[in-house]
């Protein structure tokens, strides 16, 4: 047992959240007309204490991200491997290059798409994780024109996905088209 001080728990190979591994081989791969998801690993694969949800999307030029948003209980970790992915922070727009990082906390709301002209191959993270692979399947399905987009305003509890307006967002976008 490892006891650092009295405040921090002890973590024992007991207690401690397991390895996980996702050979690109066995990743499940979710695509929609604007870009392709590899889907790495989800909450109930990485633990039963929280764990992450990982997956990489690939977005072709024009490809629309996801609209502004928020989430209550997850910070979004954003790491663009490739490209350029133009970003909402609740009321400001950046662009990210290749090997740039953000961590977007709870309560803040954030949007992306490819940046104007660019592919995008970003690597995304939620901590904690909550089974989102579900929701990422739900969005290819409604865009594919397979699933009703009533269904996604529905999951936004579940999936703790929660929709804003963001003038700044739409202006961005406007500028971009």
């Amino acid at each position: 047992m490892i006891m650092n001080d009295e405040t921090t728990p002890a973590i024992t190979p007991d207690t401690a959240l397991p390895a996980v591994l996702t050979r690109h081989v066995d990743a499940e791969i979710c695509a929609d007309p604007s870009s392709v998801m590899t889907l790495l690993a989800d909450s109930d694969a990485a633990g039963a204490d929280g764990g992450f949800t990982s997956y990489r999307s690939t977005f072709s030029k024009g490809a629309v991200g996801a609209p502004a948003h928020f989430h209550t209980k997850a910070t979004e970790l954003f790491f663009v491997i490739s490209g350029s992915l133009q970003v909402l922070v609740g009321d400001e727009v950046t662009v990210l290059n290749a090997g740039d990082f953000l961590a977007v906390p709870p309560h803040t709301p954030h949007a992306f798409a490819a940046a104007p002209g660019a592919e995008a191959d970003v690597l995304f993270v939620f901590t904690p994780g909550m089974g989102r692979f579900d929701y990422l399947r739900l969005l290819g399905r409604v865009m594919r024109g397979e699933a009703d987009p009533k269904e996604i305003a529905e999951s936004a509890e579940r999936f703790d996905n929660h929709y804003v307006d963001s003038p700044a967002w739409r202006a961005a976008l406007e500028r971009s088209a």
